[in-house]
């Protein structure tokens, strides 16, 4: 899904070697990281456990955005961690930080595929039991198409800025964001986090700008999720209107909305404390009702 170009531009300008290991959970320390085999891909993951952790809290599971991986989320899925009591488990999406190559061209179903098959196959091989899954913007339409389309427990889901469908503000962002890669040296920056940036920019941008990609649209596993869902989007996105989430408000049964003013296409950064305080009592409702 689309990820604010100004956004990762700041982010990458304030993401000092020291920025990116701050509780060591997203740095790309060796002795931190490891590897799982999904679908003959090995993907980079971390665990990080919580400062208080609490007994029986279901685990976190983090899914980065259309340009993400592991060290773009920074301390934030520690700090969530510390607060929730719950263990953080943060992955990066075959061809993206350093898990192997994404092979082959990205189709209009890429999404599906992570949701149907990818995600459910990584946390049944790390026996994460009914997990929170915690997506933004793309990540967030992943954790949707899972909950809706797969048999997968899950205790609840947290979407930040998802996308159920595509919207003209989106393409036209994302226009600006391939002017911003060719003029700028954000290739250098983005790059700090990928193994190969120009093929990870290149899939994201082909895609959503590809005509086939016009009519993509996941309403329909709305119905069928079976579990609480937190939405959360910033009232300035630049990426989506709030018509977003209100959607799946209108389809899924069990569905708390929070609308943050002053905020862009990352919640997580723009208002991290509100996303946290928000997230915090959602947990704090999941495992009342559990």
């Amino acid at each position: 899904m689309p990820c604010p170009i100004g956004a990762i531009v700041g982010k990458l300008a304030l993401s000092r070697p020291s920025d990116l290991s701050i509780r060591a959970g997203c740095s790309r320390d060796p002795n931190q990281m490891k590897t799982v085999v999904i679908d003959g891909k090995a993907l980079e993951y971390v665990r990080l456990p919580s400062a208080h952790p609490r007994e029986g809290a279901p685990p976190l599971v983090f899914l980065h955005e259309g340009l993400g991986s592991i060290s773009l989320w920074r301390d934030f899925p520690q700090r969530l961690s510390d607060a929730t009591g719950c263990e953080a488990v943060v992955f990066s999406r075959a061809g993206y930080g350093r898990s192997d190559p994404e092979l082959g061209s990205r189709g209009v179903d890429y999404m599906h595929t992570q949701g149907l098959q990818v995600l459910p196959a990584f946390l049944e091989a790390l026996d994460l039991v009914r997990p929170i899954l915690f997506g933004h913007s793309d990540g967030g339409s992943i954790a949707l198409i899972c909950a809706g389309g797969t048999p997968t427990p899950l205790t609840g889901i947290v979407v930040v800025a998802p996308h159920v469908r595509v919207e003209e503000i989106t393409l036209a962002g994302i226009r600006e964001a391939g002017i911003a890669y060719a003029q700028t040296d954000l290739p250098h920056r983005l790059g700090r986090h990928h193994r190969d940036v120009n093929r990870v920019f290149q899939a994201w941008y082909q895609i959503w700008l590809d005509p086939a990609f016009r009519d993509w649209n996941i309403e329909s596993y709305l119905p069928t999720i079976r579990c609480p869902v937190l939405a959360i989007q910033g009232e300035d996105d630049e990426y989506g209107t709030l018509d977003q989430i209100e959607r799946i408000a209108q389809g899924a049964e069990d569905v708390d909305l929070v609308k943050l003013a002053d905020c862009r296409h990352s919640p997580h950064k723009d208002q991290a404390e509100a996303v946290i305080a928000a997230t915090q009592a959602f947990v704090e409702r999941l495992i009342e009702e559990d």
